[in-house]
């Protein structure tokens, strides 16, 4: 038990690849899964291409942690040393407009597969979340909250020429404006969160989270660079959906999402093109 939910734990060894779609959802992608599990399958592909062969009015929940178009030369640091921010061509800006144009487009191709009471997780730095936040606006999504989700062992300013970045924005919005959406209030408010130094007990989750950044044991197998802690990702699972649900995570990486998914009970589909990040994912799942 965790919170008062029965955790689901997967099988310990699966098979890395499968050639048939494990349930009728999948059905109609015509791509093979990288990897498939029961309630845990990833795909190798750009999300579009994905997206756009779901059915319509399927998908639960998305969360979705987008490029934030950081890789540009420039330097952070890393358990007390500098390093470059380069974490790939993915997370390369292609220009303002392209950025965006980007945004919109898989923001338009998500709510398609959402179902009407469905709702998006956005999460991103002032790089991104803005203009993500925008293309929600023009995709008529109706947006609930804005969370900001505080790092008290974020990393420390370089330059000494700005304010220290120690926190990510999530936004989460509802497909339709009139349908009524998945949110558990009454574990927000009187389960247990000990992880959080800001949540009282008893009283309403409030919109700021204070939540270390990934544990040592979360990288054991290796590392994503904008890898997201599992404290963050059980949070929204449980606010946000219910047992059975399906959760799609179109940009995936190591799959945090998906493990958090698989744990309490839900299914997963996750996506990315990266077979390091794919690989990283599944050794995850094996070791839960």
């Amino acid at each position: 038990m965790a919170n008062g939910v029965t955790l689901a734990r997967p099988p310990t060894r699966v098979v890395k690849k499968v050639t048939k779609p494990a349930n009728k959802l999948l059905a109609s992608i015509k791509q093979k899964p990288y990897f498939g599990a029961k309630n845990f399958v990833l795909y190798r592909e750009d999300c579009l291409k994905i997206l756009e062969q779901l059915p319509e009015n399927s998908i639960d929940m998305i969360f979705a942690d987008p490029p934030y178009n950081l890789s540009n030369g420039g330097f952070t640091v890393h358990a007390g040393k500098r390093v470059s921010v380069h974490k790939g061509d993915w997370d390369k800006s292609n220009g303002l407009k392209k950025d965006f144009e980007f945004h919109l487009q898989w923001i338009e191709a998500c709510k398609r597969v959402l179902k009407p009471n469905g709702t998006i997780w956005i999460s991103g730095t002032y790089h991104s979340i803005y203009a993500c936040g925008f293309a929600l606006q023009l995709a008529k999504f109706h947006i609930l909250n804005d969370i900001s989700w505080f790092k008290p062992n974020g990393s420390p300013n370089l330059s000494g020429r700005y304010f220290t970045a120690s926190h990510e924005t999530l936004i989460w919005a509802r497909k339709e404006k009139s349908a009524k959406h998945k949110f558990d209030y009454k574990l927000m408010k009187d389960g247990s969160w000990p992880e959080d130094a800001f949540k009282k007990p008893g009283k309403q989750m409030r919109s700021v989270w204070s939540l270390n950044t990934p544990k040592p044991e979360e990288k054991k197998f290796g590392k994503h660079p904008t890898q997201k802690p599992m404290d963050l990702l059980k949070r929204v699972v449980l606010a946000s959906t219910h047992h059975g649900d399906v959760v799609l995570d179109p940009f995936t990486g190591s799959s945090t999402t998906g493990l958090a998914s698989v744990l309490f009970g839900r299914k997963f589909i996750g996506i990315d093109t990266e077979k390091n990040y794919l690989d990283l994912s599944i050794k995850r799942y094996n070791h839960l």
